[in-house]
């Protein structure tokens, strides 16, 4: 009763105050009518208060979210259904989801009684502009006189997430290029001529086959060594993302580093489409999946993007020590911010010279808005990009550059036309200057 004594709406109070002065002034005038009013005013809200709060109703909700995985941007549908599980039927009730304001206004609804044993549904629509992880719930309900003068809230406990991920755009078929499209025997034949003991190993994974331990090598080497002359070179590939929040620029969905993101997942999902086993680096190391061993799945990959925050890292050195120690000589995808010609030459040193190499960089300048301020600072940004695709296309990378105008779909096709920096000659000549120019520099 003191719940329902305290949950009087407004009008709720007004009639009690009403009642309590024309009582008052009932006893000052000595107006029996008027005491009558005065005790019909307070007592309605009385009854009414009473009346809701002996209510037992037993409601069942259940939520349905269509899609559960969503690009950002697209809406999801959410569907609300409540059961009467009760004996009685139901007043008037007022339904009320609880949403993260990035999902937009929290919806509500009037639904009218509820026989025993019937059930009534609602739905609605929740959009992100931003990838995340969203949850949704829990319901309340508002239970209400026909009168207006008590509200009683209730809530459900159940809660349903809404996984908002990229987007994810269709490349375009460009040939990758190379021996790894071909078919993938090559490295079984170079296994079967070398022998066993020089067999071609890597390190082992969550999910590898025990049989395939290679134990000369594990013992040579200190750590658990797989064979992987069945796992041919030509269908694994790599990427690493670059997510330092200091060589991003903007903010939300236009900023530099959602575009990024964006273009991980695009080109994830392409090489998955086409076969190839990935796996994930960042400039903070190797991002896991669970006991898959890659993110083949797309689902996977999506799940990994959607809740990936910026990284307080100053350089790539932790996600470029972690490449090299995976041992992965598949293609390498380099989804790259703004990235200097030092850090660029330290990545492509850790290349072999027939190993093919993709870099997309996002041209940081085209984020930046020109004022006489900073035009400055936005032609020594340009420079640098400048200078950094130039480094990368000597060392055999192909470059594909990112601008806020265009998507990673439009940017894609770039690999097909800068494919005359794909060969194994071009490639080892280019990291032979970059790594001569580095013995100068560490002899000086």
């Amino acid at each position: 009763m003191r719940q329902a004594l305290s949950a009087l709406t407004t009008r709720g109070r007004c009639f009690v105050a009403a009642g309590l002065s024309a009582a008052l002034s009932a006893l000052v005038l000595g107006e029996a009518d008027l005491l009558r009013v005065a005790a019909f005013l307070v007592a309605l809200p009385l009854i009414a208060a009473a009346l809701v709060a002996r209510t037992q109703f037993r409601l069942s909700c259940d939520r349905v979210i269509s899609p559960a995985r969503v690009p950002a941007g697209e809406p999801a549908t959410v569907r609300v259904s409540l059961t009467n599980l009760g004996r009685i039927t139901t007043g008037l009730l007022l339904l009320e989801d609880t949403l993260p304001y990035t999902l937009g206004t929290r919806p509500r609804f009037v639904v009218d009684r509820i026989p025993s044993g019937w059930e009534r549904s609602v739905h609605y629509s929740a959009k992100a502009e931003l990838r995340g992880r969203y949850r949704i719930g829990p319901m309340r309900l508002r239970l209400t006189d026909p009168f207006g003068l008590v509200e009683l809230s209730r809530g459900f406990t159940s809660t349903h997430t809404l996984t908002v991920v990229p987007k994810v755009h269709p490349l375009p078929p460009v040939g990758l290029g190379g021996a790894w499209s071909t078919g993938g025997d090559s490295s079984s034949r170079s296994v079967a001529i070398q022998g066993d003991e020089d067999a071609a190993t890597r390190e082992y994974r969550n999910g590898d086959d025990l049989r395939k331990v290679h134990w000369r090598s594990t013992a040579r080497i200190g750590k658990l060594m797989v064979r992987r002359e069945e796992q041919p070179w030509q269908t694994r590939a790599a990427m690493i993302l670059d997510t330092r929040l200091a060589r991003h620029h903007g903010e939300g969905s236009a900023a530099s580093f959602e575009w990024a993101v964006s273009a991980a997942a695009s080109i994830g999902v392409h090489l998955g489409r086409l076969g190839y086993s990935l796996r994930l680096f960042t400039d903070g190391g190797e991002l896991h999946t669970g006991a898959d061993g890659d993110f083949r799945a797309a689902h996977h990959l999506l799940d990994q993007l959607a809740v990936l925050p910026h990284s307080p890292n100053e350089t790539l050195e932790r996600g470029v020590q972690a490449l090299r120690h995976s041992n992965e000589d598949g293609l390498l995808v380099a989804v790259l911010g703004d990235v200097g010609p030092e850090e660029a030459q330290t990545l492509a040193a850790g290349r072999a010279g027939g190993a093919r190499s993709i870099a997309v960089l996002c041209d940081i300048a085209n984020w930046r808005e020109s004022s006489a301020g900073n035009r400055a600072s936005i032609a020594a940004v340009q420079a640098r990009h400048e200078a950094t695709a130039g480094l990368l296309r000597r060392c055999g990378w192909r470059v594909v550059v990112g601008r806020r105008d265009t998507t990673i779909a439009q940017a894609w096709a770039q690999v097909g036309v800068s494919s005359f920096a794909s060969s194994g000659f071009g490639a080892a000549r280019g990291l032979a200057a970059v790594t001569g120019a580095a013995e100068v520099r560490g002899g000086r």
